[in-house]
């Protein structure tokens, strides 16, 4: 009980400090970022890869897709706020299959969106860009600010972190946003 007092009292001081500096928005983005990205990095570390191929029932991604999927999305969800094509030609979903292809890409695609939400402040969040939302072969063409497009990035992968808690519960383990204090995330 004590351990969780503290963590709560530790996330109270973060978000206060987010919300005093110059750009509170692009502090509270990235500090959702942050979250999400330590979840996310640290359950695909933590399922062992016997693991990888397995999926809960025959119509969903396996493991492996899934993390695959996010790794394609962080590099085209963060290619669009720096107007470039993505880095990888998207296809981490279907050509990576191991642990350790997947752990790498993964990593290597939260290092490629690091730079797009360190460069970012509320002033420059606010230009609107093109971007296309939606699924493989049903993407529709919409506009939004810049922060919201982080906004979207968070959201899409909380969405399919849902899936890898399932995932790795099934498989008789805990998600490190299960584990104490609040997943073992230190706010920033």
């Amino acid at each position: 009980m004590k351990k969780l007092v503290l963590c709560l009292l530790a996330l109270a001081i973060s978000g206060a400090a987010h919300a005093q500096s110059a750009n509170p928005l692009t502090g509270g983005a990235r500090l959702n970022y942050g979250i999400i990205k330590g979840f996310v990095t640290r359950a695909a570390a933590k399922m062992p890869e016997e693991n990888y191929p397995f999926r809960p029932t025959p119509e969903v991604r396996t493991f492996a897709q899934l993390i695959g999927h996010l790794a394609d999305a962080n590099y085209r969800i963060c290619s669009v706020l720096v107007g470039e094509d993505p880095p990888m030609d998207a296809g981490i979903e279907r050509n990576k299959k191991t642990r350790a292809d997947l752990v790498k890409a993964l990593g290597e695609s939260f290092i490629y969106c690091d730079k797009v939400y360190a460069d970012m402040a509320d002033a420059t969040g606010t230009p609107i860009v093109k971007f296309d939302a939606g699924g493989e072969g049903s993407r529709v063409p919409i506009q939004m600010p810049r922060l919201t497009v982080l906004a979207f990035h968070v959201s899409h992968a909380f969405e399919h972190y849902g899936n890898i808690v399932t995932y790795v519960r099934l498989k008789g383990l805990v998600p490190p946003s299960s584990e104490p204090p609040f997943g073992a995330y230190a706010p920033p």
